[in-house]
């Protein structure tokens, strides 16, 4: 593996054509998943005979860990590990020890359905993870069974979240994605199991992500109107960001029992100041969550080019990027030249 030798304090910073710049990167280090969630990998497309990818075709930890310092150099702060379902790929934590160890990156968090945490959490903290996302959508065992594409597992994916917080993996978000008529009804509940345990809960509206979910915009619970809706029981507050460019809208629980959040992708789109770059398990980089293409680092990298080729493909793609897509949704939808979407599994969320 080539190492970057430019010092830090000779970072690039480039900027898209909106001004914005790169500092995060998400990582998806497995396409494969131990869910089919209908607004993800609905099991009807993504049954047994799927082809997913071979070892051989994903990144190396090798291939990551240089690619990752690449993007330190172009400003990127924050790395998150996502899927699929980033807990099946083997040996893990020796990602994230690397990942951490890597001077310029400030936080290292990773996301997960939660089954298999329970029997990892301690060693992610030791390898130096930070922080961790719990996905879940719903506390009744039916819904719960429904949204994960007919799997059970919530007991686990409790239990998971019970060992994350023994091991200091804190603070522990839970994605909670809200459908109209599925599982909104149910987001009182959850939020009575985790006030004042110093979880927080995020409620994402549900987005059009990929080709295959069937979105609709009736589908929707615009984060507004639930907010409303929670605040009639327990009265929130508005906070500050923690950052510049943090997706959520943060509330507190007006009693102090701790914080929530909304992901208002829909209805209130935040793509003026995305700083998120992705790459997927298989090295394409992607620019936006609804990318209709992405650019295949992998193959230059297993082509043997250099560290500065690298640097030079990865800030011209930046560079060149104006995607808006949240912004521009209603109009891109209804374009008969409207293209696939890469698929939410294949590059996280």
């Amino acid at each position: 593996m080539t190492d970057v030798l430019v010092p830090l304090s000779r970072l690039r910073s480039p900027r898209d054509t909106l001004g914005r710049p790169i500092r995060d990167l998400r990582i998806s280090v497995m396409d494969r998943c131990n869910f089919r969630c209908p607004y993800c990998m609905p099991r009807d497309t993504f049954h047994d005979g799927y082809r997913f990818l071979k070892t051989s075709e994903r990144l190396s930890f090798d291939e990551i860990v240089r690619l990752t310092r690449l993007f330190v150099h172009l400003g990127v702060r924050k790395i998150r590990l996502t899927g699929g379902e980033p807990l099946l790929r083997a040996n893990l934590p020796d990602l994230i020890g690397d990942l951490t160890s890597i001077p310029g990156i400030e936080d290292v968090a990773l996301t997960t359905n939660g089954v298999l945490l329970a029997r990892h959490a301690a060693e992610l903290k030791a390898a130096g993870l930070n922080r961790i996302t719990v996905s879940l959508d719903s506390l009744d065992p039916a819904i719960f069974s429904r949204m994960s594409g007919g799997f059970g597992g919530l007991d686990d994916v409790l239990d998971g979240i019970e060992h994350a917080r023994s091991a200091g993996l804190v603070p522990i978000k839970i994605n909670t994605v809200v459908q109209r008529g599925v599982n909104d009804h149910t987001v009182l509940d959850l939020l009575e199991r985790f006030r004042g345990t110093g979880v927080i809960v995020r409620f994402i509206e549900y987005m059009d992500v990929g080709n295959r979910n069937d979105w609709r915009p009736d589908l929707v619970v615009p984060s507004a109107e639930l907010a409303a809706r929670i605040s009639e029981r327990w009265p929130l507050v508005p906070l500050e960001s923690n950052y510049p460019g943090e997706v959520a809208k943060r509330y507190a629980f007006a009693d102090g029992q701790g914080e929530i959040g909304f992901i208002s992708s829909v209805s209130q789109p935040f793509c003026g100041d995305c700083s998120r770059a992705r790459l997927s398990s298989d090295g394409v980089l992607y620019t936006c969550l609804f990318a209709t293409h992405g650019t295949n680092l992998r193959d230059v990298v297993r082509a043997g080019a250099s560290d500065d080729e690298l640097l030079e493909l990865i800030e011209r793609v930046w560079t060149a990027r104006a995607d808006r897509y949240s912004e521009l949704r209603a109009q891109i939808r209804s374009s008969q030249a409207s293209q696939s979407k890469v698929e939410m599994f294949y590059i996280g969320g």
